[in-house]
């Protein structure tokens, strides 16, 4: 019986520490999100990386640059929502022929 407890309280005790290490985990960078939503938009069929600059401040990316369809511009902004860590999106893509 005393063995039960003892396991059952090191199980607890390592939960209980994984959940705090997993808690301190620091915030993906801003850096770090560039970097990412850069490659997605660059490895994208619609959006071909094209002239979109991507700027990022506390996890808000900022999509700015020139596509040629509209498309494009609204692919671009779903692709940089989906990368994990990004808290919004304002895209100021404009769309002109090139």
């Amino acid at each position: 019986m005393k063995i039960k407890r003892l396991g059952l309280s090191v199980v607890l005790f390592l939960s209980m520490m994984m959940t705090a290490a997993a808690a301190s985990k620091p915030a993906l960078t801003d850096d770090f999100l560039n970097d990412t939503v850069k490659q997605h938009l660059a490895s994208d069929a619609v959006v071909k990386g094209g002239a979109i600059d991507v700027e990022v401040k506390d996890g808000v990316v900022t999509l700015k640059g020139k596509v040629a369809e509209a498309r494009q511009k609204e692919k671009a902004e779903k692709i940089a929502k989906k990368v994990s860590g990004v808290k919004s999106v304002v895209n100021e893509i404009k769309i002109e022929k090139l």
